[in-house]
C-alpha cells in the first residue's frame, strides 16, 4: 500500500513525520511511504531513526520538494505560490495514481484548497468536509463533521455532510444503518439557527438516512448517535474542547494520586486501570481527520501531533484505502442523490 506524506507541515518539524511514518511501517509492513520535503533534511532524519525503527527504512523513500507552506499562509496564496511545496508535491503524487493516499499535518485551509485542485470531488460534492471519529461511551465512536473546512454552511450542505458521514460510518465501522443527528443548542424543534432548522426539515424527508433529530453536545460522548453533523466553526470548537478536557482529566487524576502518600499507594494498586484510562482518553489515538468528498484519500494530521499521533494518521489513511472509501462514497452518493433530491434544493 503506497502512502504519500507531506513531511514538512507539522508544528514540530519533519522528525515527527519521519518517525511516525517509520512507526506505522513497523506496525504494518505492507506500507510503502514516500516522504516529501527537502531531500537532505529528510535523509538526515532517516539516518537518525531509533534502532527499534531502523528496519522500516527499506519502506521509506524521499522525494525532494524544496518549498514549504506556512501555517499562517492563506489558501489563495498557497494556490498561487505553493506549487513547489512539499504539500503540493505529495498531492501531485496522489493525483498521478503513484500513491493510494496522502497525509499532511500542514495548513488546513491550504491542504483543502490544493487537494480540491489536484483531485477534484466525487459525485458532484460541492465542498469536502473534514471528519474524524471521536470516542463515546461503551468503547464506541462517533463521526463528527464538519471540523473547520466550512465555517458558514447552508442546509443543503449539511444534508450532503449527513449523507457522506452515513456512508463513512457504514463502511468503516460496518454499521448497517448509522444513527445520524444534527448538532444543536437543544433538542426542541424551535431551537437553533435558521440554516439548522432548514437542514432538520430536509433530513426528515431523506429516507436514505436513519435521522434521529437534534442532539446536544453531551449526547455526542454519550453515544446517542453514530454521525453528528454541524458547521465547521461549531465542530472545530467541540473537537478542540474535548481534546483539552481529556488531557485535563488525565492530568487531574494523576495529580490526585500523587498528592499524598496514601493516595500514591492506592495509585500503585490502580496503575493498570489508570494506564487503560489514559490510553482511552488520549486524543492521539484519534488523530487523523478525513477530507471527505475528495476524489482521493487525504488525511489531515493535527499540526501539533507528536510521532505517535502521526502514526495514527498514517494508519487511518491505510484503513480508508482498504475500504476503498472514495469509490464507495462516489457510487453511493450517485445512487442516493435521486432519493435525496426531494429534500435538497440547492441554495
Amino acid at each position: 500500500m503506497r502512502i504519500a506524506v507531506d513531511a514538512m507541515g507539522g508544528d514540530l518539524g519533519p522528525r515527527v513525520a519521519v518517525v511516525g511514518a517509520a512507526s506505522a511501517v513497523m506496525a504494518d509492513p505492507e506500507l510503502d511511504i514516500r516522504l516529501f520535503g527537502p531531500a537532505e533534511r529528510l535523509e538526515e532524519e532517516l539516518s537518525r531513526l531509533p534502532r527499534r525503527l531502523a528496519a522500516a527504512s527499506s519502506h521509506l523513500s524521499v522525494e525532494n520538494a524544496s518549498g514549504e507552506i506556512r501555517q499562517d499562509q492563506r489558501p489563495a496564496q498557497a494556490l498561487r505560490q505553493g506549487r513547489d511545496s512539499s504539500m503540493a508535491a505529495m498531492l501531485g503524487c496522489l493525483a498521478r495514481d503513484e500513491a493510494d493516499a496522502g497525509v499532511s499535518a500542514g495548513n488546513t485551509g491550504a491542504l483543502m484548497a490544493l487537494s480540491r485542485r489536484a483531485l477534484g470531488t466525487v459525485a458532484g460534492v460541492s465542498r469536502p468536509a473534514i471528519s474524524t471519529a471521536i470516542p463515546t461511551e461503551g468503547d464506541g465512536r462517533c463521526y463528527l463533521l464538519d471540523l473547520g473546512a466550512n465555517v458558514d454552511v447552508e442546509a443543503a450542505r449539511l444534508l450532503e455532510f449527513a449523507l457522506m458521514g452515513d456512508i463513512m460510518a457504514r463502511h468503516m465501522d460496518d454499521l448497517a444503518r448509522p444513527r445520524v443527528a444534527l448538532l444543536n443548542v437543544g433538542v426542541e424543534g424551535a431551537k437553533g439557527a435558521a440554516s439548522v432548522q432548514r437542514a432538520d426539515e430536509r433530513l426528515r424527508c431523506c429516507d436514505a438516512l436513519d435521522y434521529i433529530g437534534f442532539i446536544e453536545g453531551d449526547g455526542i460522548f454519550a453515544g446517542e448517535a453514530d454521525v453528528v453533523v454541524c458547521d465547521g466553526f461549531v465542530g472545530n470548537a467541540v473537537l478542540k474542547a474535548s481534546e483539552g478536557l481529556a488531557r485535563m482529566l488525565v492530568r487531574r487524576v494523576q495529580s490526585t494520586f500523587e498528592a499524598h502518600w496514601t493516595s500514591r499507594l492506592i495509585g500503585l494498586l490502580a496503575r493498570p486501570a489508570l494506564a487503560r484510562l489514559r490510553r482511552e482518553l488520549d486524543p492521539v489515538r484519534y488523530n487523523g481527520a478525513s477530507l471527505l468528498g475528495l476524489d482521493g484519500i487525504v488525511i489531515k494530521s493535527h499540526g501539533g501531533a507528536d510521532a505517535a499521533g502521526f502514526h495514527y494518521a498514517v494508519a487511518r489513511a491505510a484503513q480508508e484505502v482498504q475500504h476503498g472509501l472514495p469509490r464507495r462514497l462516489g457510487d453511493e452518493l450517485q445512487r442516493r442523490r435521486s432519493t435525496a433530491d426531494s429534500a435538497v434544493v440547492r441554495d
